[in-house]
């Protein structure tokens, strides 16, 4: 597809609402509603919003639109949302503030390095791996859980839940990020010397 209709195709469009949810879900928390309303509304939110991630790389795919644009733009607004959802948690004191500054702290680490990478022509070297496609689904999970923050299904506690999947996000992200530091540093020797 023409680079020039890269802003304006519905996968673009779905990846733009990610980033437009970003002062809804903060400012849920900030109506003054009551508290089991707001974190219902905010998840919900969320859900909605992290779902679009996955319809837009299918519609992408699907109707033939997908852009150089849109490959940026996709893993951007997924890193917005996580950033802003854990800052509210933080926030709400239902997330550790050092897992936050994990997870925060590798997702700017690994974009610098992919931008590195790609600049020396090895981006194929950081290319996404499984694990962390895994990280990006505990996190997605975690999340909700951690902003609904109640009793789901009549037995299970989404704070403690969230919790624990939070704390596995943190751990799988700093797997990841070792595991894309070593894939990197081969070429990273090679174009130094």
């Amino acid at each position: 597809m023409p680079e020039s209709g890269m802003f304006l195709t519905i996968p673009t469009i779905l990846t733009w609402t990610r980033i437009v949810a970003i002062p809804l879900v903060v400012g849920v928390f900030y109506l003054g509603w009551p508290v089991q309303q707001a974190n219902l509304l905010a998840t919900c939110l969320f859900v909605v919003f992290a779902l679009t991630d996955w319809l837009d790389g299918y519609l992408a795919r699907r109707l033939n639109q997908s852009s150089s644009f849109g490959a940026f733009l996709d893993p951007v607004a997924d890193k917005f949302l996580v950033c802003a959802s854990l800052l509210v948690l933080v926030h709400l004191k239902r997330a550790d503030v050092f897992v936050a500054l994990i997870i925060i702290g590798r997702e700017i680490a690994i974009s610098a390095l992919r931008e590195w990478m790609a600049q020396i022509g090895a981006a194929k070297s950081v290319a996404v791996h499984m694990l962390g496609k895994l990280k990006t689904v505990v996190q997605m999970v975690a999340i909700p859980f951690l902003l609904f923050d109640g009793v789901l299904l009549g037995f299970i506690d989404t704070g403690l839940w969230g919790t624990w999947l939070i704390w596995a996000a943190a751990v799988l992200t700093v797997w990841s990020m070792v595991y894309y530091l070593q894939k990197a540093l081969p070429e990273i020797r090679a174009k130094v010397k």
